[in-house]
This record gives structure tokens, sequence and C-alpha cells, in this order.
């Protein structure tokens, strides 16, 4: 089987299986979506881009300066993606394996990711994730990235 056909069971089966809904900020936790921190720097985070399209040569698609991007993460035990936004940069994140925190502006508790689950990140979505469990967790993410950013920009 060549290399770049080893996702194409994973892709296959996401399609099969249907929406899945991710975690969600617990009811009566939201809280408006104000200025937020958290870590600045990834750490324990190996970053992959599979695969990308650049929006501008697609002719039917208006996303010039913008690729489709697909990536694999693999966060170690203890690890973070830092703290950024997706007011520029819409993504689904599908948990492969494992279970992951997300600490989001918009709610005053961690939201737990599971394996099976997507994340859905919008332009409202300002967040942090850190792996609390003792196993790697694995996701892919798939973005509309902007041309002009760090490529592995969290």
């Amino acid at each position: 089987m060549r290399k770049d056909w080893i996702f194409l069971p994973l892709l296959l089966g996401l399609l099969a299986a249907g929406p899945a809904s991710a975690g969600e900020c617990p009811a009566g936790q939201g809280r408006s979506g104000g200025a937020g921190t958290g870590p600045s720097a990834p750490v324990g985070v190996t970053d992959t881009v599979l695969g990308a399209l650049d929006l501008a040569k697609e002719s039917n698609v208006a996303a010039p300066d913008r690729s489709f991007r697909l990536r694999r993460l693999v966060v170690q035990p203890g690890g973070v993606v830092p703290f950024h936004s997706h007011e520029n940069r819409p993504a689904l994140i599908y948990v492969v394996q494992g279970t992951i925190m997300e600490h989001a502006t918009t709610c005053a508790v961690p939201i737990v990711h599971r394996a099976g689950e997507v994340a859905r990140e919008t332009k409202a979505v300002a967040h942090w994730w850190k792996n609390e469990s003792k196993k790697p967790v694995i996701l892919i993410s798939a973005d509309l990235f902007p041309e002009k950013e760090d490529p592995h920009a969290m």
C-alpha cells in the first residue's frame, strides 16, 4: 500500500460513522468569551502535516491565500497545545485515541474530548488543550489555513 494512502481507512471510517458530537461546555458553566490566557508554547506535541491543497489553485473555491490542510497531532501525557484563537482559521478536530481536556474562554470548566468525537472550532473559539492522562492522545486536524502563518500554528 502506498504511504500516502495510509489514512484512507481512517477517513472512510469518519465518513461512514457520521457526525459525532464532541464534548461541550457543561450546562450552567458557559461564560462570555472574554480575553483568555493559557500556555504560550507547545509541550510534548508532535505536529505532522499530512497533506494540503492550495485553495487559490482550485477554480471553484474563492479562498485565495488559504490552504485546506490535514494534520496529525500526537499529544504526550502532560502535553499542551498552547492557547490560540480560531478567529481566522476554522477547523474540525477528530480525536482518534485518548481523552484530552480543552480550556476554552467560553467555559468556566475544562471540556472533555474523547476518542471518536469531533470538536468544531469556529471563529468564536479561543482555547488551549492539555493531555492529563497517562497515554498519548492522537488528533486529526482539518483546517482552512492562512498561508502567511507558521505551518505548525496550533
